[in-house]
């Protein structure tokens, strides 16, 4: 990884490898006891957040390597049940590079994988839900199917009610995370839960790689669903590239 320009310096140019170490401070959580809800997501050039329903033909090596390293300094991971199906989800692995990094935040070896759902139409028979290091969660309303409840605590989901209605409401979902220790959130969408975490107002961060590609097509946007009365402002953190690639972190003002 190499070219940052910080935001104070905006026209650094001389090259720079960036160890994992030097990667995972750059986008350390803001410390602190309040809950911290990043999202992490990748776009094409024409605006594309996936292509034939998948994010992966728009990713590279280093997305893949930023991806991992977010995923190492989450304490949850929280995405939607459609890209669950879509992606092949399986269970977060714990990594010996994070291994003391994690200890000394008081963190488990891995992250917790969070599934938001309303309809909890899952398959309770993936790794995701049989086979995780630490038990994966679902998301879902008071109203939701109390059979498909059942069906998860059986596969050793845990759940947790974060709505009234039958789907996640946005807040009360950071605030159940944080209720149980995890603090530092991170979200990888899809776009229509990442939409429904804009219009709650309740993104902090948003780490986007631009993808030096175009798809043309009707694919999504990273972030779908209800709009805003008034565009919510995000201010530049970071930009760094790599084989064209721009992995940028604006958070919210």
């Amino acid at each position: 990884m190499r070219q940052l320009f910080p935001v104070t310096d905006m026209t650094a140019t001389a090259d720079r490898e960036w160890s994992l170490d030097a990667l995972a401070d750059a986008y350390a959580y803001p410390e602190g006891d309040d809950p911290w809800l990043r999202a992490n997501m990748v776009s094409s050039l024409d605006g594309a957040g996936q292509h034939e329903g998948r994010s992966q033909p728009l990713s590279s090596e280093a997305d893949m390597r930023i991806f991992g390293i977010l995923r190492g300094l989450a304490d949850v991971v929280v995405v939607g049940a459609e890209t669950v199906r879509l992606e092949g989800y399986r269970p977060a692995r714990a990594r010996e590079a994070f291994a003391v990094r994690r200890a000394a935040a008081g963190q488990g070896p891995a992250p917790v994988i969070a599934v938001a759902s309303a309809s909890l139409n899952l398959d309770f028979s993936l790794p995701l839900f049989t086979e995780p290091l630490v038990p994966t969660l679902v998301l879902t309303g008071a109203a939701a199917p109390p059979e498909r409840i059942e069906a998860a605590r059986a596969a050793g989901a845990v759940v947790l009610i974060a709505g009234d209605g039958p789907g996640v409401e946005p807040a009360r979902a950071v605030a159940a995370l944080a209720e149980r220790g995890l603090r530092r959130q991170l979200t990888e969408g899809g776009p229509r839960l990442l939409g429904q975490f804009v219009a709650a107002e309740v993104l902090d961060e948003l780490c986007l790689t631009v993808s030096p590609t175009m798809t043309a097509g009707d694919a999504q946007r990273i972030a779908g669903g209800p709009s805003v009365a008034v565009p919510t402002r995000f201010q530049v953190a970071s930009v760094m590239e790599q084989d064209g690639f721009l992995f940028t972190r604006y958070r919210r003002i």
